[in-house]
């Protein structure tokens, strides 16, 4: 299935607009301008190609270009893991919080490093 490949990329996508309860008022004052299902489409549409270029097979046997509609067909998303994913219960998500507590770790001795310069910066302005 698509989203399984993406891993959560499709989550800026958002939802199926049956599943979501603002897209109709947002729609009609023009706060939002493509349907979820459309930015979904045109996601799909520029992003398999540039997949295939690069000798990706993504794992959705119902994806396939429609030349009638000139645009890819997919199979049915997953919405029970899809919200697993965006409710930070995914495959990857104990991988991702731990990669991101070690770059903070990693990264201390850079934040004590710029507010010792701007201590320093500032007393000699002071001076």
């Amino acid at each position: 299935m698509l989203l399984t490949v993406f891993g959560g990329v499709l989550n800026d996508v958002q939802v199926s607009d049956t599943n979501s309860p603002n897209s109709a008022d947002l729609m009609r004052w023009k706060v939002k301008l493509y349907s979820n299902d459309d930015l979904r489409q045109r996601f799909i549409d520029r992003t398999v190609p540039q997949a295939e270029a690069i000798g990706i097979k993504l794992p959705d046997e119902k994806l396939n270009y429609n030349t009638q509609k000139r645009s890819y067909d997919w199979g049915e998303i997953n919405w029970d893991e899809f919200n697993a994913v965006i409710s930070g219960n995914g495959p990857c998500n104990q991988q991702r919080m731990k990669q991101r507590k070690d770059a903070h770790q990693n990264g201390q001795w850079v934040r004590e490093a710029a507010q010792a310069y701007a201590s320093k910066k500032s007393k000699l302005q002071a001076a």
